[in-house]
């Protein structure tokens, strides 16, 4: 399905005219940014089928998948938005010293403007509407930017927010690279940006031409440990779902997998097991497992098969299949699944013997976007949070915590900066603008030259006081 183009030329007017549409102060309102949410959320719930076959068609995902792990999110977080709202909008009181007395200090969250949300083509709904709600609730006005890769669901995501909104509230900006670097040209207020983190150094060095702000949420190689006392079973079947799904193309997707070598062959043997279980004895053939978004990811992930392979390794071209792959690694430094993030379903699985041997594995790479540790030992849990950085950490489970409205989401580090999510969302595109009140009734002695008051008893004074 072609992919439609925009003429570059419009872009600079549409930015104009987005922010001429803050400037009248139209989106300060709570109510107008509720109705905006409303109205998506609607949308949303009217194209569902649409969108569920879409995504099928760009990226052969589950309707079940699509639907948890695009639709339902966004529903929820609108909902959840629309939940506190006003409450977020409040100003926030804050303290003043006596010598300001009497007096008054508050911030006053106010939007950006323009917001630029460039997503990624692995979870097309979800995290472009996302970080749009979290937007639209600080009043922001969007210009929506999608990935390419994915043109099905763009032409049902296109009509949904062009049939919704006016090009002055929500703009859908189609295209590819020219389109993104027009955009990015632009002196715009705010960009959320979510894909690789070569493209995220890209990104930001256009946005300090203008001094623009920005959120960017990368992707790294994210770890998983594996402790000898923890229920094999279950901890090896969530590992296996979540390395599954979505073909492995999740930005929080386990990417390789530290167990402890007294049991490793019982964890191996359950992963086997786990896999035929959820697809069969041909994944090719299951209606569950995905598809990998282009050919010459496809390329890239068979470079990566070598050494051990446990289970799995297998490649079609034609049908953009790679089959979940198992790999023991025995030497990480230069094993080609070890240098960059997989973002496919193989599992490169390295033993380990003490858990310091662990931590420090994972703390000589850069700092991963999420990380996962299974244990039933609170000391293993606590020295694995405590002793690494991560822009995230899920114990006894994987990627679930990025479905919490509550818990921002967000790396640090190579895997990205800033959040989003819930409150964090609303203040990661609210200017958070600093409020002081005084009135004319007095002035702190000693304020104003000539001074009078030395130095040594002013001192003293001002901290007791304060």
């Amino acid at each position: 399905m072609p992919q439609t183009s925009t003429d570059l030329t419009h872009i600079p007017a549409l930015v104009a005219r987005q922010k001429q549409w803050i400037a009248q102060g139209h989106s300060r309102d709570v109510d107008v940014r509720r109705q905006q949410i409303r109205r998506l959320l609607s949308a949303v719930e009217a194209a569902e089928g649409d969108l569920l076959e879409a995504m099928q068609q760009d990226l052969a995902k589950p309707a079940t998948e699509a639907w948890l792990t695009d639709i339902g999110t966004v529903l929820e977080e609108g909902e959840h938005v629309l939940k506190n709202l006003r409450q977020w909008m409040r100003p926030r009181k804050a303290a003043t010293p006596w010598m300001h007395s009497p007096s008054s200090a508050y911030q006053l969250p106010e939007p950006y403007g323009v917001v630029a949300v460039i997503g990624p083509w692995n979870y097309p709904v979800s995290m472009l509407l996302v970080p749009t709600i979290g937007a639209l609730a600080a009043g922001n006005a969007v210009i929506i930017k999608p990935s390419e890769f994915v043109p099905y669901t763009n032409a049902v995501l296109g009509r949904l927010i062009t049939d919704t909104f006016p090009v002055e509230e929500v703009a859908w900006l189609p295209g590819a690279i020219p389109e993104t670097t027009a955009l990015l040209s632009e002196p715009l207020d705010y960009i959320f940006f979510t894909g690789s983190p070569a493209v995220g150094r890209i990104v930001m060095q256009a946005a300090a031409r203008h001094l623009t702000p920005v959120t960017l949420e990368l992707g790294g190689k994210s770890p998983v440990i594996l402790d000898e006392h923890v229920d094999l079973e279950v901890a090896t079947r969530r590992i296996v779902w979540g390395k599954c799904l979505n073909a492995g193309q999740t930005c929080v997707a386990p990417d390789y997998l530290l167990v402890h070598r007294k049991v490793k062959a019982e964890a191996l043997a359950w992963m086997q097991r786990h896999l035929r279980d959820f697809f069969g004895p041909d994944p090719q053939q299951s209606p569950d497992f995905g598809r990998i978004i282009h050919d010459r990811h496809v390329a890239r992930l068979a470079g990566l098969i070598e050494g051990q392979i446990v289970t799995g390794g297998q490649v079609d071209v034609a049908d953009r299949y790679v089959a979940p792959t198992l790999i023991e690694v025995d030497n990480p430094e230069t094993h080609p699944a070890m240098q960059e993030e997989i973002f496919g379903p193989i599992l490169p699985i390295i033993p380990y013997d003490r858990l310091e041997e662990a931590i420090r594995f994972i703390n000589a790479r850069p700092k991963p976007l999420a990380l996962y540790v299974f244990t039933t030992r609170s000391r293993v849990r606590q020295a694995v949070i405590e002793r690494t950085s991560s822009g995230s950490v899920c114990v006894n489970d994987l990627v679930v915590q990025v479905g919490l409205s509550d818990l921002p989401f967000g790396g640090v580090g190579e895997s990205g900066m800033g959040s989003y999510h819930g409150q964090r969302s609303f203040d990661t595109f609210s200017h958070l603008k600093s409020v002081m009140r005084r009135n004319f009734l007095a002035d702190a002695p000693g304020r104003f030259a000539p001074y009078r008051v030395p130095l040594a008893l002013l001192k003293p004074l001002i901290r007791w006081l304060g």
